[in-house]
């Protein structure tokens, strides 16, 4: 046993013999499945503090040759139940390879680059496995891929390849773009199409980078908080799970939800029912969804009776706070609507897997997924905190003054929005007002400008609503439609005419004349109809300058 070689059970057994222990061995029947195959190359992305480093201590467990592992594994969920997706018998790789395992922050911390950190890395790996094979001669040209091939070549004998905290290169040098390829390619020399690699398996925090064109690492399959697919049961401690130890250990499952649950993930495994369903039926099975929960918070409320935020035993505030502070094309807002228990649809397709390239306020809750600040759900690509605890640490992260406005506006369009369900058109004139002013002047201008800032005023309405600009009615369009979402369905649907310098009574009569109301039959009974003016040419000096008014009626 070596110290990056076949590093053997010791860990995995500590965490066997902890009080609190949950059994994700099963996770195994998975990677055997693609153990020598095209899919043997498996990269999960999981927040800190979600059991990484015990999965890949079970990894190494029961690949290591030299393990001697059986007697643990026997009594463990991945040879005691009885599983109807396992095609194999559980203990097929049991000790068959030769596991090498190393975490990348391991070289980092003496290192000034990634040239420096590579070399390192080669040089202490290499020196541990050829004290294992003394036979296989070393140079100063010889590389860590020609060592484990000429191993190959001379005995057979395949590699399990555990990699921690892959990632950390792009997350510790932020800024070393030029070198990111490097590290790359060292890992695709290292990986891709060698028959020495029996499985790889990659942990880190983010997905692969995407750099430009680069695919140095594209046969890897990616499992992440969006996407964890087959492997979404072991993402966190499952429901169950969370039950079972709160019977155990008489804890109060109701306040352990409200305070870690909330990681909202699905995924299907292959199996033979799934294929009868197909075929009876000529449609796929729905995915398995699973609400997961934080692992380090749940095993610490049950060990010392205390329901707290234990996140910041992993993160700092500031870490948060650094990526919430960019005001993107309105993040600070999302992340008020956030706070306050609504959703948001996210694209998380323009996201670089970095931690400084953004393009806007979607990249940065897209890394917010991924760093479990955020809950993602997948069938509607909508983001949410996820819990009381991570509730927390919002709330500290935004504690300071340059928040004030952000809460202050947010406050102003709720108010807008119940002033406006109310019918209140007085109340929600004056809203609008107040909500104008905080915009820049450049929105007073024309009537686009005006549904801008008409936009900016009820922001807060995201939380329940769909916004639809210029809804076609077949004979026009109406200026700004709020459709109810799912959840909310008892709100009234709000059909918004603006005018500008015109009589506000003439926005309805357009809303009428157009038809509008009819166009959204299915909420026939519930649309208010909003009409909307701002005139321009009443002098700075009038009272009513930049005045507004309104008028609402039920259709």
């Amino acid at each position: 046993m070596g110290i990056y070689l076949n590093p053997g059970k010791e860990n995995y057994q500590m965490a066997i013999n902890s009080e609190i222990f949950v059994d994700k061995s099963e996770m195994l029947l998975f990677l055997n499945a693609i153990v020598n195959t095209k899919q043997r190359f498996v990269c999960i992305s999981r927040p800190r503090r979600f059991g990484k480093t015990m999965a890949a201590d079970m990894t190494c467990a029961y690949y290591d040759s030299e393990a001697d592992s059986r007697a643990m594994f026997e009594k463990l969920n991945l040879a005691t139940n009885c599983n109807p997706y396992n095609k194999q018998a559980w203990d097929i790789y049991l000790e068959k390879f030769e596991v090498l395992r190393f975490v990348i922050t391991d070289f980092m911390g003496s290192c000034n680059s990634v040239s420096e950190m590579l070399q390192n890395l080669t040089d202490e790996i290499s020196e541990d496995i050829l004290e294992k094979y003394p036979e296989i001669k070393s140079d100063k040209q010889l590389n860590l891929r020609s060592i484990l091939n000429k191993i190959y070549g001379k005995t057979k004998r395949q590699f399990v390849i555990v990699i921690d905290e892959w990632d950390a290169v792009f997350r510790i040098w932020k800024n070393n773009k030029e070198e990111y390829t490097k590290y790359l390619d060292f890992l695709r020399d290292l990986l891709k199409d060698r028959p020495y690699v029996a499985l790889a398996y990659m942990t880190g925090i983010l997905p692969i980078k995407k750099y430009g064109q680069h695919s140095a690492l594209n046969m890897f399959d990616e499992y992440s908080m969006l996407y964890p697919r087959q492997l979404a049961e072991f993402t966190g401690f499952t429901e169950k799970e969370v039950k079972d130890l709160c019977n155990r250990f008489g804890r109060d499952f109701d306040e352990i939800k409200a305070w870690y649950d909330g990681y909202k993930v699905s995924g299907i495994r292959p199996s033979d029912p799934d294929y009868k369903i197909l075929k009876e039926t000529g449609s796929s099975p729905k995915p398995e969804t699973f609400e997961l929960y934080s692992p380090l918070s749940v095993v610490q409320t049950i060990i010392t009776g205390f329901i707290k935020n234990y996140w910041n035993k992993t993160e700092t505030y500031e870490a948060l706070a650094e990526y919430i502070r960019r005001d993107y094309d309105g993040l600070k807002e999302t992340i008020a609507i956030l706070m306050d228990g609504g959703k948001i649809k996210v694209d998380t397709s323009t996201y670089q897997n970095d931690m400084v390239t953004f393009t806007g306020k979607d990249d940065v809750l897209s890394l917010l997924i991924h760093l479990g600040y955020l809950g993602f759900d997948d069938e509607t690509s909508e983001v949410f905190v996820p819990n009381k605890e991570i509730l927390d640490e919002f709330k500290t992260s935004t504690k300071s003054s340059e928040w004030l406005s952000t809460f202050e506006s947010f406050e102003l369009s709720q108010k807008l929005i119940k002033a406006t369900w109310e019918m209140n058109s007085d109340k929600v004139a004056e809203l609008l007002e107040k909500a104008h002013n905080k915009v820049e002047n450049k929105t007073y201008n024309d009537e686009a400008a005006l549904s801008y800032a008409v936009q900016y005023a009820y922001y807060a309405s995201q939380k329940y609503y769909t916004t639809i600009l210029e809804l076609d009615s077949g004979k026009g369009y109406a200026d700004i439609i709020y459709l109810p979402s799912p959840q909310y369905s008892d709100k009234p649907a709000l059909l918004i005419e603006l005018k500008y310098n015109k009589e506000v009574d003439g926005a309805i009569s357009q809303i009428k004349k157009q038809n509008y109301p009819e166009r959204l039959e299915h909420y026939k009974g519930n649309i208010l109809l909003i009409g909307i003016n701002y005139n321009k040419d009443i002098p700075s000096h009038n009272p009513d300058f930049k005045h507004h008014s309104c008028i609402i009626e039920k259709a």
